[in-house]
């Protein structure tokens, strides 16, 4: 929001009310190493003189205290200062001074070189009252006070971060002031502290009607957070939890998120922790670093951050609060068909069509025409270099704006294409070629031809006087190649080659490109003036809008009958097909999941983890199927608790028949143990299931089936399973987030997870989340701690 550079390069920087009951900030206080400075906060930020505070040396805290005075810490005292201008000051013992201090809106503790701890509370006329001393067993690194419980004249905790790795939470109740009530062992010293109160992790949308839990946030000097659970009543510490943030030791703040207490971290990067739709999250920030923070509010800006990041004062708040990524909008010329990114410049390539539509020289000369016919001159009219980035902020002016009104329409003949470059660093475009002759961009890929000099090269399919009505007819098509200049940011032209249908798709493959036109699949190679053609393969029974390769394999999406799998033979050079889909089913997008598993091998007393291909593993365990079984499923698996260790499961079928209807006579579950270091199997047993097992994957230390609609759990018996949890995938209360109407599971890939169900976990009521922690015999909270863990390995 805002950004203003100070006269010197600041150390910390807080905000002040003047009374309890006033809604927003009165002052910004800024810290120097020599010196304070006090801006006051109204229509301008100015400097102020005569607000109490102690502008010559540099302050350790500001805050309010009681209902209407101000405090500021400094290293040799305390400067209490009361609503009608009088001021109190402490000063510290002998030649010691304050190093840490820790305090909310009635208490402060101060801890003095050498680690005596000095606890002050402020009694019910508002004066700052000393209460209790305690000598620490050596410095202290920080300090923190938990918030005031509402009702309550004092907060019980206190927490006291030593350089022995260890933190400690004090009793501060007149009772058992300053007495140790648990010691937690943390992997480095703490640098920070912070209370944070969380009223949510379970049930409802906003965690309104439940209980308010106590953590303690821990920002270690080896850049980790670690958080853990403070019992209310007893003070004792338990479910630790930890994530690295960065490399600088994170600094802890509270500030306040849509009126509920939060956390902002500075490390090498911006962290905010928040409560959103019932449960934590801890977010980075697409912010620069960070030294200090405070939270800022005003007329303005209710909800607010003030920071101090080099010699600048910088003012900010946070918009679209529950989105995992940043995002930031390139505004394109046509509507955008396939994008593709530079393998070594990482710059996107991004290519654009519409039909019925002007390109942007005659949009751009039409408005020209229409101002110069209405008397209008040149004014308010945009320039073709303003409309290349799709028309931004400066066309705002136009009253003729096409994006405020609509693009002008074209015969439904006409095409208008362009291919882009973009920098996603910075959102520029940095190549922009305007496509002619009624050329429409419908794929995109980039290529390395062998034994050719141009390295990195563009592939462009394109279509001419395309027409889908009354009948669908084409010009030609064409395949662009392209050659990067400039670092890649720009294109030339090599040449175009013609072919006789649309190219929806492009992928390069082994120093070639392979070309989806139509029905036919297409390997070509690199000429001087034109692609070579190699081989192709016309036994595709629709039109191909997909091609993704693997090693050898080819994986042809096709628009109605899903995909087919190919594989090209050099000797031969020929292109066939060796599997499709059982399923017909129309599709619109696919990708590609690694065909892998581990594969288990002892070798120098080590387990050394090896890659089998699925098609090796099926040929391993094909001859020991009988009885007209065949296989459908296949995963590694580590029962808990036995022997074995790494096991093979294997799902059949015996007698399946599609048709004339469909029947089977039952299915099994394999369970195999590699001997001879992992080169054999060794059947265990076999359990019958009642339908086709075509999903199974590890979960938990035991085997996750997907048989049919029915989901079931197994554990490894001496001779079958000794437990099972079913969960019927029928209408349910809290249905999966990833099909509407689940006729089955949909796991067609033995290491996918599904997240989104995972998810769900936090926002159900507490029971049901017992119920289900029960049957994998876990507490709710270890569960939790298991789904943050996984969550943060990925984001």
């Amino acid at each position: 929001m805002a950004v203003s550079q100070l006269p010197g390069q600041p150390s910390a920087v807080w905000t002040v009310k003047k009374n309890v009951s006033d809604e927003f900030d009165a002052y910004i206080v800024v810290s120097f190493t020599n010196a304070t400075l006090v801006l006051s906060i109204g229509e301008t930020v100015e400097e102020v003189n005569d607000s109490g505070f102690l502008d010559t040396t540099p302050s350790l805290a500001v805050s309010l205290i009681g209902d209407d005075s101000l405090m500021q810490v400094h290293p040799n005292g305390i400067r209490h200062i009361r609503e009608d201008g009088r001021i109190n000051e402490w000063r510290t013992p002998g030649k010691r001074s304050i190093v840490k201090v820790g305090y909310n809106r009635l208490q402060v503790v101060i801890a003095l070189s050498g680690g005596e701890l000095i606890y002050f509370e402020a009694d019910m006329t508002g004066q700052l009252m000393e209460v209790e001393k305690h000598e620490m067993s050596g410095d202290v690194a920080c300090l923190d006070i938990a918030p005031v419980p509402e009702g309550r004249q004092r907060s019980r905790f206190l927490a006291v971060g030593s350089y022995d790795n260890t933190v400690r939470i004090l009793s501060l109740d007149p009772d058992d002031c300053l007495q140790i009530l648990s010691v937690q062992s943390v992997s480095s010293a703490p640098e920070s502290l912070l209370f944070l109160e969380v009223q949510a992790s379970i049930g409802g949308d906003d965690g309104a009607d439940h209980p308010a839990s106590l953590f303690l946030n821990s920002g270690l000097q080896n850049g980790v957070l670690f958080r853990t659970v403070v019992d209310m009543v007893t003070g004792q510490l338990s479910d630790s939890r930890s994530r690295f943030l960065g490399l600088k030791p994170p600094k802890l703040f509270a500030i306040s998120v849509r009126g509920r207490s939060a956390m902002l971290c500075l490390s090498s990067r911006p962290w905010l922790g928040y409560i959103h739709r019932g449960h934590f999250h801890l977010t980075p920030l697409s912010y620069e670093t960070l030294e200090f923070a405070a939270p800022f509010s005003s007329d303005q800006c209710a909800e607010g951050v003030v920071s101090v990041a080099g010699d600048a004062l910088r003012i900010f708040m946070f918009d679209r609060l529950g989105e995992t990524f940043n995002e930031t909008m390139v505004p394109l010329r046509y509507t955008p068909r396939k994008f593709v990114v530079h393998p070594k410049k990482k710059l996107l390539v991004i290519v654009e069509s519409d039909q019925g539509a002007f390109t942007a020289e005659e949009r751009e000369a039409a408005r020209k025409e229409s101002f110069q016919a209405g008397g209008a001159g040149e004014n308010g009219n945009g320039s073709a270099d303003q409309m290349e980035n799709g028309g931004d902020d400066e066309d705002k002016e136009d009253p003729l704006c096409d994006e405020q009104y609509g693009y002008p329409k074209a015969e439904s003949e006409k095409w208008v294409s362009c291919i882009r470059v973009v920098d996603p660093k910075t959102a520029d475009t940095t190549c922009l070629l305007e496509l002619q002759e009624n050329e429409a961009a419908y794929s995109v890929c980039t290529v390395n031809f062998h034994d050719k000099e141009y390295g990195t090269l563009l592939a462009v399919g394109t279509v001419k006087g395309m027409q889908f009505w009354p009948k669908k007819r084409l010009v030609a098509g064409f395949i662009h190649i392209y050659r990067f200049v400039e670092e890649g940011r720009k294109l030339e032209l090599l040449h175009k080659t013609q072919v006789e249908g649309v190219p929806l798709a492009l992928c390069q493959f082994q120093g070639r490109l392979l070309a989806g036109i139509g029905p036919v699949l297409r390997l070509y190679d690199l000429g001087k003036k034109r692609l070579l053609r190699k081989c192709e393969n016309k036994l595709f029974p629709n039109t191909i809008i997909s091609i993704q390769t693997y090693r050898d394999r080819i994986y042809v999406g096709d628009i109605q009958e899903s995909f087919h799998y190919c594989k090209y033979r050099r000797d031969e050079n020929q292109l066939y097909i060796f599997a499709d889909d059982l399923q017909i089913r129309w599709r619109m997008v696919g990708t590609m999941s690694s065909m892998v598993i581990p594969k288990p091998s002892q070798r120098s007393g080590s387990l050394a983890s090896e890659l089998l291909t699925l098609r090796q593993l099926i040929q391993l365990v094909y001859w020991n199927f009988q009885d007209n079984e065949a296989a459908y499923s296949v995963c590694t698996v580590n029962f808990h608790d036995k022997e074995y260790g790494t096991l093979l499961a294997v799902g059949t079928v015996k007698g399946m028949q599609f048709w004339p209807k469909k029947s089977l006579v039952a299915g099994f579950i394999h369970i195999y143990r590699f001997v001879e270091e992992g080169r054999k199997i060794e059947l265990l047993h076999k359990t019958q299931v009642e339908g086709v097992p075509l999903a199974l994957c590890q979960f938990q230390g035991r085997l996750l089936a997907g048989i049919g609609p029915v989901l079931r759990l197994y554990d490894l018996g001496k001779k079958r399973r000794l437990r099972q949890y079913a969960h019927e995938a029928g209408p349910q209360e809290y249905p999966p987030l990833l099909w509407e109407r689940p006729y089955g599971l949909q796991i067609f890939l033995f290491s996918s997870q599904d997240g989104d169900l995972c998810e769900q976990f936090p926002t159900l009521p507490i029971d049901l989340q017992r119920k289900i922690a029960d049957e994998l015999d876990r507490t709710p909270a270890e569960i939790l701690k298991k789904l943050e863990d996984a969550r943060n390995k990925i984001i």
